[in-house]
């Protein structure tokens, strides 16, 4: 396949490695080469099979909406643009497009979320989420801390569920679940060493999306890919 990759950041770049390694073409494009969506017209876009965006929230939404305007498929890892899910899925639908898109890439960090209900459908725990990112990371809590205060959320309606962030150096993600009952505590834990898994599975998403129309959430997919 021919990928295009956005952002040539630190899993950006990542990305387009892995990418090369199983065996794709790859076109990458920064902020400034892109900046407002710019590049990402008819002919070019005509040409790629994926895209795949690992930029910023206002930079993915331009991204997303020039893709699937276009009838393109892409898969974005960038968080914090939830809000404008129900106008990105609407158009993807519109026109024939392909969405797919997560809080988190890592296929191990989908397994910590099947965790998370599989312990919040006990009931009788409160629960306490700690997520620690780099410094450069813009938007807290993760993604990936929503995502997992969703799930307990959906199974327990109305339960707490708090939050604590924090930006240390150059960390790839720590999230800690911790669950306490009257009678015990469960803590589920993920660290990721690098971004190599985060990577690895957006382009294994990529993959996946190749020659699909829809939109889907990572979480509903991650084991087929």
């Amino acid at each position: 396949m021919l990928l295009l990759v956005l952002g040539k950041g630190k899993t950006g770049s990542l990305v387009a490695q892995v990418a090369r390694e199983r065996g794709h073409s790859v076109r990458v494009l920064d902020f400034r080469e892109n900046e407002g969506a710019s590049s990402l017209t008819a002919p070019t876009v005509a040409q790629v099979d994926v895209v795949i965006d690992f930029t910023t929230a206002e930079a993915a939404v331009e991204n997303m909406r020039a893709c699937l305007a276009l009838g393109a498929r892409i898969v974005v890892g960038t968080t914090g643009w939830n809000d404008r899910l129900a106008e990105m899925k609407a158009l993807a639908l519109r026109r024939n497009g392909a969405l797919l898109y997560g809080s988190n890439f890592s296929l191990s960090v989908q397994e910590l979320f099947k965790l998370t209900a599989s312990v919040a459908k006990l009931g009788g725990y409160k629960f306490h989420i700690e997520e620690t990112h780099h410094t450069t990371k813009l938007d807290a809590p993760s993604g990936t801390a929503l995502s997992l205060k969703e799930i307990v959320q959906k199974i327990q309606p109305g339960v707490p569920v708090e939050i604590t962030s924090k930006r240390e150096g150059d960390a790839s993600g720590l999230h800690v679940v911790t669950a306490r009952g009257e009678n015990d505590m469960i803590e589920l834990r993920h660290d990721s060493f690098n971004r190599r898994g985060f990577a690895e599975g957006a382009v294994r998403a990529a993959e996946w999306l190749h020659g699909k129309t829809g939109v889907w959430e990572f979480q509903e997919i991650f084991e087929q890919v």
